[in-house]
């Protein structure tokens, strides 16, 4: 009886409903006939049949009342799916979007990026733009190297930009073949390694030190920095020098030559190239020596930290100039080589 009613109200319902509705619903119910006749127990679903009952939960509103093969979830799972699998394929289709740069532009915006802490991805985008580079705002912003610390300049760029007012002094001694040891002072320009002065004594004093600074720059040509350690033979008289030329001086710590490497190096390359091969005979010999050497060391001597070239640039001769001939230096020891026409 109660069987009955259910057939008589489901017919009452159904004579009122729209006639797309009621082939909707006769699609859907005889789609999941087919596959219980089909499969048996456990109905086995195709893509055919997923895509169709995705289409009928997107039109028609009553889908769920006509569903028993598969909970109405798993039919919202599958439209999800399609949407994923739609928006994939047209993504990876034969139209892409924004073009892919090029390495060699990925490197050169990761450097900029770093030789430019304070700029901002505008700057480095019109910066390309003078070069005929065009890109977008955000591609230069996604090959920005992460820092872990606020920007700022590197320590190598500071050094570069006080390298020009930065000098060292120091002194060396050199025994002679009558057991006599004088002292030699150097006095070395830090931006293109130069050897600015240099002068010989016996008796190194403050009075005859203050003078070899005065001699060193004359003409308002003090540095802005001048690095030496804490030798006593500076004393007071020498730093009361170095202040009324207007620079600052900076003493190094205690047995600490690295903090005055320039200037160490320079008295290294001294000893082993000059006095490491001959015997100083007195003060004269040393001075002229040291002057020998310091005219090649400055004019002529190539230097790994300047690029190959010389203190003082010696420039380059093409082949054309003609052959190539050794000019000889500091007697001998040394030479230069140049064309001659």
């Amino acid at each position: 009886m109660i069987r009955l009613i259910q057939f008589l109200l489901t017919l009452v319902t159904t004579s009122v409903r729209s006639r797309l509705s009621l082939q909707a619903e006769n699609a859907a119910l005889r789609n999941q006939l087919f596959l219980y006749r089909k499969s048996g127990q456990r109905p086995r679903i195709k893509p055919a049949d997923r895509l169709l009952w995705c289409f009928i939960a997107k039109f028609w509103a009553g889908w769920r009342t006509a569903l028993y093969f598969v909970q109405p979830r798993t039919v919202a799972a599958w439209q999800k799916k399609r949407f994923r699998d739609y928006w994939r394929a047209l993504s990876r289709s034969a139209k892409p979007g924004r073009p892919r740069i090029s390495p060699e532009l990925r490197k050169l915006i990761g450097r900029m990026w770093e030789a430019n802490p304070t700029w901002g991805s505008p700057k480095i985008v019109a910066e390309l733009a003078m070069l005929g580079i065009n890109v977008a705002k955000s591609t230069v912003e996604k090959y920005q190297p992460k820092r872990a610390r606020p920007p700022s300049p590197t320590w190598r760029t500071f050094l570069d930009q006080h390298v020009r007012d930065l000098v060292s002094i120091d002194f060396f001694i050199v025994p002679t073949a009558t057991f006599r040891v004088l002292f030699v002072f150097v006095v070395l320009a830090h931006d293109r390694r130069r050897i600015v002065h240099f002068n010989v004594t016996e008796h190194p004093t403050a009075q005859w030190t203050e003078q070899q600074i005065v001699e060193a720059f004359p003409f308002d040509t003090a540095p802005s920095y001048l690095i030496r350690d804490g030798d006593g033979i500076y004393g007071e008289r020498v730093t009361r020098r170095i202040k009324s030329l207007g620079t600052n001086e900076v003493i190094t710590a205690p047995a600490s030559p690295w903090q005055n490497a320039y200037v160490e190096r320079v008295i290294g390359t001294l000893r082993r190239e000059l006095f490491d091969h001959v015997i100083v005979l007195g003060e004269r010999h040393l001075l002229w020596l040291v002057r020998e050497h310091a005219r090649y060391y400055n004019n002529d001597r190539p230097h790994m930290t300047l690029d190959g070239d010389a203190p003082i640039s010696r420039g380059v001769e093409p082949p054309g100039e003609g052959r190539v001939v050794a000019l000889p230096r500091v007697a001998g020891m040394h030479h230069r080589y140049s064309r001659a026409a």
